[in-house]
């Protein structure tokens, strides 16, 4: 048996979340395949998956799903305070990276998620100091 192939653009598309690693992803299963194929997790390769019924979604094209994000994000009211609020700093990093679509490294979770605890960047720095010398989510300024 193969595996289902983990495209976004295509339907069906099914949701699950690792119960390893807990993180979602989604796969395309044909009709024919749904329950005879393997589902994997592609982060942890677990098996150990659940299914979750996901929200209706409409098809939008990378131009337009970037214009809600300029729009979003380009006034600058939306961005005003963020320095001083990390969880809306964490919401907004992390709604960007939906929006996007891409893998994130194990890095880039991590932050967003000691962000949204309300732990300042300065304090993320400080506990994973390998993120600024690797060259990870720090720029040459120190800030993310």
């Amino acid at each position: 048996m193969r595996e289902p192939d983990c495209r976004r653009s295509f339907m069906p598309t099914y949701e699950y979340r690792c119960l390893d690693c807990k993180r979602p992803f989604e796969v395309f299963i044909t009709y024919a395949d749904y329950g005879k194929v393997p589902v994997v997790c592609p982060r942890c390769k677990s098996e150990h998956v659940h299914r979750r019924i996901g929200r209706v979604r409409i098809a939008r094209s990378e131009d337009s799903r970037l214009e809600e994000l300029a729009t979003d994000f380009g006034d600058p009211a939306a961005l005003e305070g963020l320095e001083e609020d990390p969880r809306a700093l964490g919401r907004m990093m992390r709604k960007m990276s939906q929006e996007l679509g891409e893998e994130m490294p194990p890095e880039f979770d991590e932050v967003v998620d000691r962000l949204e605890k309300g732990q300042s960047p300065e304090e993320i720095e400080a506990a994973l100091p390998e993120l600024s010398e690797e060259g990870g989510l720090a720029d040459d300024s120190g800030d993310f």
